[in-house]
This record gives structure tokens, C-alpha cells and sequence, in this order.
């Protein structure tokens, strides 16, 4: 492990390489290939994967865990659920390995392509959480982070498994107690030129989070930590635009330049509304073999690329006609999806939505598809066909954070008439922001969009539209939830959604496109 990344004839790059809700990133190289994943909460598909070729431009090829077998998220609570995947490439194999809170606890699914299809897990134990795996000399070595001095100082503990089985060999042992800080997480250990490292974050995943370096000459330890300490953080640049970097996991190049992508977040006005994302810097080597991650320490919005031929993909479009049999990987579920709830068959294209008993406000299958939102501006619209027959019967969009905070704006049948609503949920009240009558059938046009500072609701037919109120961002920030007292670790996803609230909807909501750019 020696080198450092350097920029190829001056090209820069923007951080972070995936914007919006992208936590927990790790990466693994196979050739000339890079492929990420990242943690899912309580949001299926599970685990997105990424595929690059210069580690700066990405491109979803689909999600690690695609079937019910794979992944059971039935009344799972938002922020549960996936929990820090960790991907690797051994064998002629791809193995991820992660943890599904209140579900299970650690598993492993393997494919012999990034694609899929990816096996049934393989569970490994209930305990702990942020698993890792090193393959080493035919060895490997499953590492996660578990009990410890008390709730908010566990420690890092490892094992031996059988290469074909995953099985252990031996007990779980304790390599390392932290440097201090709370929340020991993420460990990931590498083995590079006759050392090993074990790299963990510590300080909880927001502003106090930091990276820690440790080294031994056995996987077992003892560990001797890095004097630098920490090899990567923010939390005395609260004046930066980035904050709570951390939880970086490594990458070699065949140049032998080592890179890390770690999450962070972009605030704005002292609020975080996208989410943690994925950021890359290069890693630098001291004279004594000591790591240390972008310039110093620090991560910016521009930094120098990675020497590596650019390699661009197609821009995804901004808008989806949803003319294919299959939704694109970028949309995700709320939880499973009950069969049926969602096609793109029923009526071609469009996309059908059959509203459930389940609302926005349950923690259950609600009918919702989305996608996150990536920029602090954007525009996003539909055009929606739908004509409700019973009170509560509605369909629209929604901007959720979480089942106690979400913002909609839908069609709705009250009153013996068909009305566009805007409505406002936050911690335990719910209220109208604006309403407009309708006509009783035909097309709707809804339109969320935002500002770093609000989010404006829109709708109407053709090319009148209306507005219905405007509600400042930070009202679902990670801030203001967690002043709820409400643990958060995700971050805003734009949706459709349709509900029958408290019994199944009588007709079918049609959305015939869905428009999303960022500003």
C-alpha cells in the first residue's frame, strides 16, 4: 500500500461522486472496473450498486437485493433495516456482506456478476453491526463492530470463516477498543505490504465524525493507532460546506495509488436535507507507512482526479416515459412492495399505481415509488391521470423523509369533488397548505420545486398551474427530525404515491411521466 493519487494533465473533479442519499460506501476493483454499493435503510430494492471506470463518473446498474428471500423489510422502521454493506471481489466471485437491523443481523449474498443474480443470504450472526470482510492468502477474516465498554463505545471484533462456507473458525475476538471517540463503526481491515490496517470511524456519523488508522503485523493485532489521528475529518471546519466525513473504505489502483470513498454531507444554512453521500479523495503514505485521507485530512467540492482515462457515461434523462416493461434501477420501494401495487403493463406506458389501506404515515408497504433527491434546486413534475370515487381515495407526490415528516401535494376526492391538496406532515401534526377544486376527470399536472431555502407545490391542467404553498427545507432536515427526538439516518426521497386510506383504492392512479433536473 504506497502512492498517492494524482491528477491526470490537471483534471479536477466535483465531489461528492454521488450526490444525494448514498451512505456507507464501499468499493471494490475487478481489472479495470470499479464497483460501490451503499446502505438502503428501510428502502427496497436493497444496496445499490455502481459501476466505474475512473472512479469519478458512476452509473447505476441495478441493487444486491432484489427479492423478498433476500431482503424482508415488513414493518421495518424507517432508518432500520440495511445497515453498511461491505462489496468484494474474490474468487471469481462478488460478495457483500452486511447487516439487516432488527431483521436478522449479518449476511453475506455472493454473484458471479455485479449484475446479479445474487444468492440467498448466508447468515452469519445477530450481533454487531457494519460487517467487512478480507480475503488474504486463501484466509478470509469477517470483521464488524459489537460489544463493548458500554452502549456507545463498541468495539471491534473479528473471526476466521471457511472460504466456501462462510462458517467460523474459532471465536470472535476483540482487535480493537477504539481511540476514545463514541461510536467505533465501519471497521474495514486491509492487508498491504506485509501490514495490516484497520481503518473505523469514530465520533457518530454526523458532525463529530471522524476516521481513525491502526496497523499490526497479524489480522488478530495487537493494533497500534495512527499518531495523526484522525486520518480524515471536518469537525473543526464547521464553516465548510462539507461536513461528517468518515466511514471511508479503499481502493488500489494498478499504478499502486490508493483512493477512499467516505460519506459526508452538504449543509446549507446549518441544515442537512440530502442525506450522507459519497465523496472521493486520494490517500497519501507518511515516511513510517501512515495513511492519511485527502488534502491533510480534509475533502473538497473540487479536488484533482484520479489518474485514470475519463470515462463518462450516457446522462440518465430527466425524464422517465415509462415505456419499458421495467422500472429504471435508479426507483426504489418504500419497504416491499405489495404485487400488484405497481406496473407498467396494465396500461402501457404509464405507471399504474393501485393505492393500498397503508398511507404515507404508516410504517408499513405503502403503494410509493421514488427516487432521491440529489440537488439542494430542482424541478419535478407529473402528469397524473386519476379520478377518485371515495372520500380519502388520493394520489400525488410527496418529498418523505420518514413516516412523521413528509410533504405531498395529491388528488383528492372530498367533498363530492375532485381537488389538488398540498399538506405539511411534521412530528405528530398534519396540515393543509392549500387546496384547489378540479375538474372531475382528465389529467393533473403536479410540480414540486425547489430552493436551497423552500420547496414550492403546484398543480393544475394543462398549462395553468397553481400555487399551493411553499415550505421552508428545513423542515425535513436531519437537523429538525433530530430534534424530535427521532433517530434519522437518511436522506429526502421524491415519490409518487397512491392510497386508499384505511381501505384499497378503487381505481387505479396513472402517472403517464415523471420529470426530475437539478439546478
Amino acid at each position: 500500500m504506497a502512492g498517492k493519487g494524482k491528477a491526470r494533465g490537471g483534471r479536477r473533479f466535483d465531489n461528492p461522486i454521488l450526490p444525494g442519499f448514498h451512505p456507507d460506501p464501499s468499493i471494490c476493483r475487478v481489472g479495470d472496473d470499479f464497483y460501490l454499493v451503499n446502505s438502503s435503510f428501510e428502502y427496497f430494492p436493497g444496496v445499490p450498486i455502481f459501476h466505474s471506470r475512473d472512479l469519478v463518473n458512476w452509473r447505476q446498474i441495478g441493487h444486491v437485493l432484489t427479492r423478498k428471500s433476500q431482503l424482508n423489510l415488513d414493518k421495518m422502521g424507517s432508518s432500520r433495516g440495511i445497515y453498511a454493506p461491505t462489496l468484494r471481489h474474490a474468487g471469481g466471485r462478488f460478495i457483500m456482506i452486511t447487516t439487516l437491523i432488527d431483521g436478522g443481523g449479518n449476511f453475506v449474498v455472493t454473484a458471479r456478476r455485479p449484475e446479479g443474480p445474487w444468492s440467498d443470504p448466508i447468515w452469519l450472526d445477530e450481533g454487531g453491526f457494519d460487517p467487512s470482510l478480507l480475503f488474504h492468502r486463501g484466509r478470509v477474516y469477517y470483521t464488524r463492530t459489537g460489544k463493548g465498554a458500554d452502549f456507545e463505545h463498541p468495539f471491534v471484533h473479528q473471526v476466521e470463516l471457511d472460504p466456501a462456507t462462510f462458517k467460523r473458525r474459532g471465536r470472535m475476538r476483540v482487535i480493537w477498543r477504539g481511540s476514545g471517540g463514541v461510536w467505533t463503526e465501519g471497521p474495514h481491515v486491509f492487508h498491504f505490504q506485509s501490514r495490516y490496517y484497520l481503518l473505523a470511524a469514530e465520533g457518530g456519523t454526523f458532525l463529530g465524525h471522524a476516521q481513525m488508522a491502526a496497523r499490526a503485523d497479524a489480522p488478530f493485532g495487537p493494533f497500534e493507532p495512527c499518531p495523526r489521528n484522525p486520518i480524515l475529518t471536518h469537525r473543526r471546519r464547521r464553516g465548510h460546506s462539507i461536513q461528517a466525513t468518515g466511514h471511508a473504505d479503499l481502493v488500489t489502483l494498478r499504478d499502486g495509488s490508493v483512493w477512499a470513498v467516505f460519506l459526508g454531507v452538504r449543509r446549507c444554512d446549518g441544515h442537512t436535507l440530502l442525506g450522507r453521500e459519497t465523496f472521493l479523495a486520494p490517500v497519501s503514505f507518511d515516511d513510517d507507512g501512515w495513511p492519511m485521507i485527502g488534502d491533510g485530512g480534509h475533502a473538497e467540492l473540487k479536488m484533482p482526479a484520479p489518474t485514470l482515462p475519463a470515462h463518462a457515461w450516457p446522462d440518465v434523462p430527466a425524464r422517465d416515459d415509462f415505456d419499458n416493461l421495467d422500472l429504471a434501477p435508479g426507483w426504489i420501494f418504500l419497504r416491499n412492495p405489495v404485487p400488484g401495487a405497481a406496473s407498467l403493463e396494465e396500461r402501457p406506458g404509464f405507471l399504474r399505481l393501485w393505492g393500498s389501506s397503508e398511507t404515507l404515515d404508516d410504517v408499513a408497504a405503502t403503494t410509493f415509488v421514488g427516487r432521491r433527491q440529489e440537488h439542494h434546486a430542482f424541478t419535478c413534475q407529473t402528469d397524473l391521470d386519476f379520478s377518485p370515487r371515495r372520500p380519502g381515495e388520493e394520489a400525488g407526490l410527496t418529498v418523505r423523509a420518514r413516516e412523521e415528516f413528509h410533504l405531498d401535494i395529491a388528488v383528492r376526492w372530498t367533498a363530492a369533488r375532485r381537488e389538488a391538496v398540498a399538506t405539511v406532515r411534521a412530528g405528530k401534526s398534519s396540515r393543509t397548505l392549500g387546496r384547489a377544486p378540479l375538474p372531475g376527470h382528465g389529467r393533473v399536472r403536479l410540480e414540486i420545486s425547489a430552493a436551497a431555502d423552500s420547496y414550492q407545490f403546484r398543480a393544475g391542467t394543462g398549462n395553468r398551474q397553481r400555487l399551493l404553498g411553499t415550505v421552508p427545507t428545513r423542515m425535513l432536515s436531519t437537523e429538525t427530525i433530530k430534534r424530535s427526538g427521532i433517530l434519522h439516518f437518511t436522506g429526502v426521497v421524491l415519490g409518487m404515491y397512491a392510497t386508499g386510506r384505511g381501505q384499497r383504492a378503487s381505481v387505479p392512479a396513472d402517472f403517464d411521466w415523471f420529470f426530475y433536473s437539478g439546478r
